[in-house]
């Protein structure tokens, strides 16, 4: 009577695309940087920048992700919880 959620994986090639376009967003902007006609300290600056918005964006997505993963874990628990109570219940026994 239990039904198993299904698992949803990402398939191989959304997985590349996402890594490709991370990729090429990142060597994007670290050119545009170089290319900028602007002090070394101007461009260090923005280059720094650039790698704290992206190490705050991956720290971002790992915690909902962990977040999301965490009442997925609770709701399976209270399910459980629900079907053992279910299942050792008589109607017909006398309180």
């Amino acid at each position: 009577m239990t039904e198993t959620p299904v698992k949803q994986q990402n398939t191989a090639a959304f997985y590349g695309q996402a890594v490709l376009s991370f990729g090429l967003a990142l060597a994007a902007v670290t050119v545009g940087i170089i290319k900028l006609e602007a002090s070394a300290w101007v461009r260090g600056f923005l280059g720094i920048a650039v790698l704290y918005l992206t190490t705050s964006a991956f720290t971002l997505a790992k915690v909902v992700r962990d977040r999301q993963e965490a009442g997925q874990i609770v709701s399976r628990v209270d399910q459980a919880r629900l079907e053992k109570m279910l299942a050792e219940h008589d109607p017909f026994q006398k309180l």
